[in-house]
């Protein structure tokens, strides 16, 4: 289902490393033929310094052994290049190979400058060299190192900038290493800068936020909180905003983080809202259910959306995610969104209807008698519906749900201070904007 690849949005808002995963993922699914993606990977190469690995590709695609000169040409500058590079920054990496030397850094980065610079002959040049050889071995595929000489780089670094740039591919760094506890901490880190950092531009604050949401779906659908940590990002109103006028597209996780919490939000009922709003400016099955089952209440229609759904997971790179279970591959997410789909439509159902046949829901929801009426006794309880099971006819009943007038105030007034600091906040930037007169 090609129809609903995101891959196309979301690449240019990635690192090319990072495009590379989504790449694999797409070819192991054959949502592309096979040379289409290979062409796509050696494009992406060609800007990198893994001039081997476009070598191996460019193989694979034309099936022969021999490579263009100027692959061959390229790797005798990058190999040239990173030679350089180490010798430029071996005398600070020395340094900081010695377990003993490394003792005398302390917190004050000024004063780790001064020593450097009188104990041991390491100047500005010396960190800016392992700073471009940090980025060189990042280019070159190896992570591992430059997320080690990035952290160390930004121990000693002064320039806000260069520090930001170097948190940047630290985090990218993590996330291609797939460490996905200690890429969270530098989510965490560069979202605490992004929000206090003070941008020649409102523009660029959204974009590195934009940036930020995209950079953080393979570490919230990979870490154990992670669908949590969705709501709670995407959700807050300066990403939200973000995501309505530049990238409507992610509104596709953040409704599947909805759907599979286990727990309802309050957050919720307003972002029903967002989806109603942005049907004209993004849709696909999965926000298209949500409507259909809170907006328009086309319960026939969200059936139809939940089949789409499972396959729009099932072609999604951070959806999709396999797990292997003895012999076989399972994708739990779309077992978990499966079920808590079929839930958003059964409790819907009933706040609409004041009697429900269970044998016609049942077979709905591909349950036995016993079973179904086991899971609706159960649903019922936790939901705290206002409901009772007829056995003789075979049908749930729903009592007259009548509005509490002090609850609708008070649901109505509740959300007043938040959208009063958002407006005065709004306001705030819009006056730091303006140029000073």
């Amino acid at each position: 289902m090609a129809t609903y690849d995101l891959t196309p949005r979301i690449g240019p808002n990635l690192d090319r490393h990072l495009v590379f995963p989504l790449l694999e993922f797409l070819q192991e699914r054959q949502l592309y033929p096979d040379e289409q993606i290979l062409k796509a990977k050696i494009e992406l190469l060609n800007k990198t310094n893994m001039v081997d690995y476009a070598m191996d590709i460019h193989k694979s695609l034309y099936r022969t052994d021999d490579v263009p000169q100027d692959m061959v040409e390229r790797r005798v500058e990058v190999v040239a290049r990173l030679k350089a590079l180490e010798d430029a920054a071996a005398p600070l990496v020395t340094f900081l190979q010695n377990p003993n030397a490394v003792q005398e850094l302390r917190s004050d980065k000024q004063y780790n400058l001064q020593m450097l610079n009188d104990r041991y002959q390491i100047g500005p040049d010396q960190i800016e060299a392992l700073y471009q050889y940090a980025k060189f071995q990042f280019e070159c595929g190896n992570y591992s190192g430059a997320a080690d000489y990035l952290y160390q780089y930004r121990a000693l670094c002064t320039n806000s900038e260069r520090s930001l740039s170097a948190l940047w591919g630290k985090l990218a760094a993590e996330i291609l290493m797939q460490n996905w506890d200690i890429a969270l901490e530098e989510l965490n880190r560069l979202k605490e800068i992004i929000d206090s950092k003070s941008f020649s531009s409102p523009l660029n604050q959204v974009q590195s936020r934009i940036w930020l949401m995209h950079w953080s779906l393979f570490i919230f659908f990979n870490h154990d909180n992670g669908r949590t940590q969705v709501i709670d990002l995407f959700n807050q109103d300066k990403y939200l905003n973000a995501i309505q006028t530049s990238a409507p597209h992610l509104l596709r996780y953040l409704a599947t983080a909805f759907i599979v919490n286990k727990r309802r939000r309050p957050q919720f009922k307003e972002f029903i809202k967002v989806i109603q709003q942005d049907q004209c400016s993004y849709k696909d099955p999965i926000t298209e259910f949500l409507a259909c089952v809170y907006v328009n209440y086309e319960f026939d229609g969200a059936q139809k959306k939940m089949k789409e759904c499972e396959e729009v997971i099932l072609n999604d790179p951070f959806l999709g995610k396999r797990v292997e279970e003895g012999n076989f591959n399972t994708v739990p997410l779309k077992d978990e969104f499966l079920e808590n789909a079929r839930l958003f439509i059964f409790e819907t159902y009933c706040r609409i209807h004041q009697r429900i046949d269970m044998g016609v829901l049942f077979e709905k929801l591909n349950l036995n008698y016993e079973e179904g009426e086991r899971w609706v006794v159960n649903l019922i309880r936790n939901s705290k519906l206002d409901a009772k099971i007829d056995s003789k006819t075979g049908t749930v009943i729903m009592e007259p749900n009548r509005p509490n007038v002090y609850e609708q105030l008070i649901d109505h007034t509740k959300a007043l201070q938040g959208r009063t600091y958002k407006l005065v906040g709004q306001l705030l930037e819009h006056a730091q904007a303006q140029p000073a007169r």
